[in-house]
């Protein structure tokens, strides 16, 4: 099987991370920093990277303008985009850290628990992708995953809960920004979330404009968006039950709403998936 083709890979790098021909296309991909800095733009936004912090991207996400340090070091473990898809314990519990981790691709692991966690996994994902010879090779490898991704999300858990301590005492825009993901479930008028800040919407939106180029309005469609698309790929949850858990009194009522937002109504977009 050629390298591009595997599930699993496991990359140890000292200096440039040799990626595989077009990896973004095909794989997540997870990378822990053991030494040196990494710096890079994700969706069209700068981040860095320092020892001891962990990156993940999503798959077919934009990436440009990768540099390293000179002694950087890293361990990499990239994963098949639909081996990973495949696999998820239950995709409505790993909502929040899918779209924390989208948002903030950069997580400082300030617990040593965190960190021997996420290289330990990349370990035992790996170890177990490479037992081809064992009898429930595919079982095995699936319920590795289911481990790999409830360990993860964890650490995505953790994270969030930081940043929300953390933005407390940041500026409007961020402590908007941090209530729309708490909130957008429910609330997705700018005006709750002018009230919760106690200033208009109209300068709500100016606040977001400036700060980020898109309006209030825009940044809770967006993420309203995002959360939709999530659900309607978790086939264990029914239509009604995703139109239930984003505050929908009706399912013709939140049909409109998806059609309005996605283009497409629910049932559509279910059918693309098959």
């Amino acid at each position: 099987m050629d390298r591009e083709k595997e599930s699993v890979i496991l990359i140890e790098s000292t200096g440039n991370v040799h990626f595989p021909v077009d990896f973004l296309h095909q794989y997540h991909t997870h990378i822990y920093c053991h030494k040196g800095n990494m710096a890079f733009v994700f969706n069209n936004r700068p981040y860095a990277c320092k020892a001891g912090e962990f990156v993940f991207w999503f798959a077919e996400s934009k990436l440009a303008d990768l540099t390293y340090s000179k002694n950087f070091k890293s361990t990499v473990l990239l994963v098949e985009k639909e081996f990973l898809f495949d696999n998820i314990p239950d995709q409505s519990r790993g909502i929040d850290a899918t779209l924390h981790s989208k948002e903030y691709p950069v997580l400082h692991l300030g617990d040593k628990r965190d960190r021997h966690r996420i290289l330990s996994n990349f370990q035992l994902l790996y170890d177990k992708s490479q037992q081809k010879e064992h009898l429930f090779y595919y079982e095995v490898l699936k319920l590795q995953m289911r481990l790999f991704l409830l360990d993860m999300w964890h650490t995505f858990a953790n994270e969030i809960e930081h940043r929300k301590r953390s933005v407390q005492s940041g500026t409007l825009y961020e402590r908007f920004v941090q209530m729309v993901h708490e909130h957008c479930k429910k609330e997705r008028e700018v005006r709750f979330y002018a009230q919760q800040l106690h200033i208009t919407p109209k300068y709500l939106n100016y606040i977001c404009k400036t700060t980020s180029g898109i309006t209030a309005s825009e940044w809770i469609q967006r993420y309203v968006r995002e959360r939709l698309e999530l659900l309607l790929q978790n086939t264990q949850l029914n239509i009604a039950e995703i139109a239930d858990t984003m505050g929908f009194s009706s399912r013709s009522f939140f049909t409109r709403y998806v059609k309005k937002v996605l283009g497409i109504t629910p049932s559509e977009y279910r059918n693309r998936l098959r």
